[in-house]
């Protein structure tokens, strides 16, 4: 799918729906403590593909691949690198096999690289856009539909992702960025800076997602339409989280409260909606509901 094919069915839809998180869901259905969740692509590939499936009956058209930490520098950290080309391909596997027989658009996601790019940390701009390049490669040559750079903080580093994307395919294109600041990134950027940016770099969308609060990303939203006539793609966290008494992150807003601000959502300019950490399928459906 292409940046046209992509601006057609959402001229077509209207809105569109993503999945909700990844992570805090698979912690719920089991992942133990310190394992990600790119090692359950190799392990426990069923219980991701479940996962994929309630969204898509919570109403999502878009589920993301279980790649989001699945860059060569991201899985190095977790011992995983030598099985980098295997976890990335079986994780579009997954997706597309949840997604067989209906219209659910496969999204490849790509995260964060883990380390800061010159001159802030030693990763330089090459490396960066190298191994961006490599990762979306085996996802496009995979089968996705759509490749998704997300939670992005650094102006350098996202514009690495876009330009190691472009590098390897026209594929349609969306670049998130989380402003976990409130309204500014952890590097001091804000909504209106990073449209600023990338509105010109060929993208299919802007993105938001993560972040803090419901309200704190109500107001990056209502800041970045004010600077872009992309479409804008809008995955908040399901409110701030709270740690129990296991040390575990809870998230305390609830499904019917989630979808309670769905028109909100929809009235300041979003058109790609789904939701970041904390949302459950159960949040999902009153999302695609209301």
């Amino acid at each position: 799918m292409d940046n046209r094919s992509f601006q057609t069915l959402l001229n077509k839809k209207g809105v569109l729906f993503s999945d909700g998180a990844t992570g805090t869901n698979l912690i719920a259905r089991g992942l133990p403590g310190g394992m990600t969740a790119e090692q359950w692509v190799l392990e426990n590939p069923d219980e991701i593909s479940r996962l994929h499936a309630d969204f898509i009956e919570s109403g999502a058209n878009i589920i993301l691949t279980c790649t989001f930490g699945a860059s060569k520098i991201r899985l190095e950290q977790s011992s995983l690198a030598d099985h980098f080309t295997e976890i990335n391909s079986k994780a579009v596997e997954i997706a597309e096999n949840a997604a067989k027989d209906t219209k659910t658009i496969v999204a490849g996601s790509l995260g964060p690289l883990g380390e800061m790019i010159q001159p802030l940390g030693t990763l330089s701009i090459e490396d960066a856009q190298k191994n961006y390049a490599e990762q979306a490669r085996i996802l496009i040559d995979s089968g996705v539909d759509l490749v998704v750079i997300e939670t992005q903080f650094d102006l350098n580093e996202a514009l690495s992702a876009i330009k190691g994307v472009q590098s390897v395919s026209d594929i349609a294109l969306i670049c998130s960025f989380s402003f976990d600041r409130g309204t500014k990134t952890m590097m001091g950027v804000s909504p209106a800076k990073f449209s600023e940016t990338f509105s010109g770099e060929g993208l299919s969308a802007l993105g938001i997602n993560c972040g803090k609060s419901l309200e704190d990303n109500l107001n990056c939203l209502i800041e970045l339409k004010a600077n872009t006539d992309l479409p804008i793609w809008f995955k908040p966290n399901a409110g701030l989280p709270e740690l129990d008494a296991m040390g575990n992150a809870t998230y305390s807003v609830t499904p019917d409260e989630m979808g309670s601000h769905v028109q909100s959502w929809k009235d300041n300019g979003a058109k790609i909606i789904g939701g970041c950490c904390g949302t459950s399928p159960e949040h999902l459906h009153q999302i695609t509901t209301h």
